[in-house]
């Protein structure tokens, strides 16, 4: 079975040229990633400022995943019936302001409200742009437009977290967010310029949940929710683990995000290689990939440097399968394109809260190296999920 991106003529014209949307997608992501991400790294301060403990202070990041989860499920219908431009400009204007919020946060209840309130902005922003990636890719670029988009997870990796880090270690948490906003801001401003349409406004929507209907999507959202739950589990408390067990600063957080997000962005450069082969399988394959990446990692986990080299590859797994990922689900009905992103999102940080949540309960009563063993575990969940959505395709193409 072919790839849907392979086209007969693919030799006789060439590929068109990568719109400059992409890349205004691109940097949307950067910001919204970047506060996804970055309170893990700095957790260990903001925990010290309000005199509580770690895990609490990653209430934060499950209540922004709860509140994506339910914006992206709830609201997703909205990007059908109103057009993901004019939703993403308005979630982008509510997620600045939260975030300005976060960062005069008095208290850590106020810090968790606030988070909760970008996360119901994320949860339209998200599924808006990838609705608008999926509308603005070229003929045959579709893979290498996607992975333009997703680059801005390596932005918020490399630009947004690693500078938090080390800009939490010398001028304190709060600036982190009050730059975060001043990014929002040039985001949406950046949004507004280019004036970013996908499809024409529906004149009628059906419920959000009406999309699990789509054939292939129950088994990919299932396959998502187990590929997000380990990478967010892993990832928020990985920071504590080199602050607390392995006595290093922020800053090494910093280089540690860096490095992933070398291996997402170096993924990228291969991007074009996906649309070679079928997806259906591939997508399978990649997650094992990514448990594989796991149980290295737990293996690592006392050597700072080799967990570095492992948090590469991480970085590098996750990129080719968040973008198969991204591209079957984007595939499977493109009348309700905005409905099935929306309940991607909405799983994905459904995923953050409860990954955040369970592995946080796993790592205080255990240590960290038990993390990447559990997410091994979820990974395998995934693959199966997804081998099963290829087979309930029924040989139709849906990548």
């Amino acid at each position: 079975m072919k790839n849907v991106n392979q086209h007969p003529a693919a030799a006789a014209f060439p590929a068109a040229r990568i719109p400059v949307a992409a890349y205004a997608l691109c940097l949307c992501i950067a910001v919204i990633g970047s506060n996804s991400l970055v309170l893990g790294p700095i957790a260990p301060q903001v925990a010290e400022s309000f005199g509580r403990a770690t895990p609490a202070v990653m209430t934060a990041s499950g209540a922004f995943g709860i509140g994506t989860a339910l914006a992206a499920i709830l609201l997703g219908r909205l990007i059908d019936r109103f057009g993901a431009g004019l939703t993403l400009r308005a979630a982008l204007c509510l997620f600045t302001l939260a975030l300005a919020a976060s960062a005069v946060a008095p208290a850590l209840p106020v810090l968790v409200a606030a988070q909760f309130v970008a996360g119901l902005a994320a949860g339209v922003a998200l599924p808006s742009i990838y609705t608008l990636a999926a509308a603005v890719a070229p003929a045959r670029r579709e893979s290498d437009t996607i992975g333009i988009v997703l680059s801005g997870w390596t932005l918020s990796m490399v630009a947004g977290v690693s500078l938090s880090a080390v800009m939490a270690d010398s001028v304190g948490w709060r600036f982190v967010y009050a730059f975060a906003a001043v990014a929002g801001t040039f985001a949406l401003l950046v949004a507004m310029m280019m004036k970013l349409r996908g499809a024409s406004a529906a004149s009628t929507t059906s419920s959000p949940l009406a999309a699990l209907r789509v054939s292939g999507v129950v088994p990919l959202l299932i396959a998502c929710a187990g590929f997000m739950a380990s990478f967010y589990g892993v990832y928020a408390y990985i920071g504590d683990h080199l602050h607390r067990a392995l006595g290093l600063s922020l800053s090494a957080n910093g280089l540690l995000a860096l490095t992933y997000g070398l291996g997402f962005g170096a993924a990228a450069f291969l991007d074009g290689l996906i649309d070679r082969f079928d997806a259906g399988r591939f997508l399978p394959a990649m997650f094992l990939a990514v448990g594989g990446v796991y149980l290295v990692m737990g293996a690592a986990s006392g050597s700072y440097v080799l967990t570095l080299a492992a948090v590469f590859f991480w970085g590098l797994a996750n990129h080719f399968a968040l973008n198969v990922l991204i591209l079957r689900l984007g595939a499977l009905d493109p009348a309700r394109r905005g409905a099935v992103m929306g309940l991607n999102s909405g799983v994905t940080y459904l995923a953050l809260f409860l990954g955040t949540a369970s592995f946080g309960s796993l790592y205080a009563a255990t240590e960290f190296a038990i993390l990447p063993i559990a997410a091994a575990g979820l990974m395998l969940l995934a693959a199966l999920s997804a081998s099963l959505a290829r087979s309930k395709a029924g040989g139709r193409v849906t990548s």
